[in-house]
């Protein structure tokens, strides 16, 4: 049975778009074992979503020093649906934070923590202007997480 990887991404520029594209890239590739990965925005992103999924890959922008209102907007919706339930969900995070990123990851962590979730890497910041290496490093995080499910460390 495959194991199933949620990338949750918000994506409201060309880069972002990028750096979910290549998200999803990395784990559709992945030439472990059976690793089904799925795209959403937050937006799209509903509580079963995430009850289906062994693991998840969280992608946000930082606005005015904070995480996304797309990525808030689904934490709104779905935190109170998700506690209790989603224990020790194996999670990533990655920023692109035209700032330095801190507000964001702190709000996440936090989030994490009252979920109960497990944090298996630091959050990725990807700080300043846009870098094309950027693209690698979501791309590594997220084949990371993808083989890391395979293989059954998370």
């Amino acid at each position: 049975m495959p194991r199933t990887l949620l990338i949750v991404a918000n994506r409201p520029s060309p880069n972002t778009a990028a750096l979910a594209d290549a998200a999803l890239a990395a784990c559709q590739n992945y030439d472990g074992g059976d690793i089904e990965t799925r795209c959403l925005t937050p937006f799209e992103v509903t509580a079963p979503n995430l009850f289906k999924a062994d693991a998840v890959v969280i992608g946000t922008t930082e606005n005015i020093g904070y995480m996304a209102g797309a990525t808030k907007d689904m934490f709104d919706r779905c935190y109170n649906d998700w506690m209790d339930r989603t224990e020790a969900k194996p999670v990533a995070i990655y920023i692109r934070a035209g700032l330095d990123g801190t507000a964001t990851k702190r709000a996440l962590t936090s989030i994490c923590s009252g979920l109960k979730w497990r944090l298996v890497a630091e959050p990725l910041i990807l700080k300043g202007d846009w870098d094309d290496r950027f693209i690698n490093e979501v791309a590594e995080l997220s084949l990371g997480m993808a083989a890391g499910l395979d293989i059954g460390i998370f």
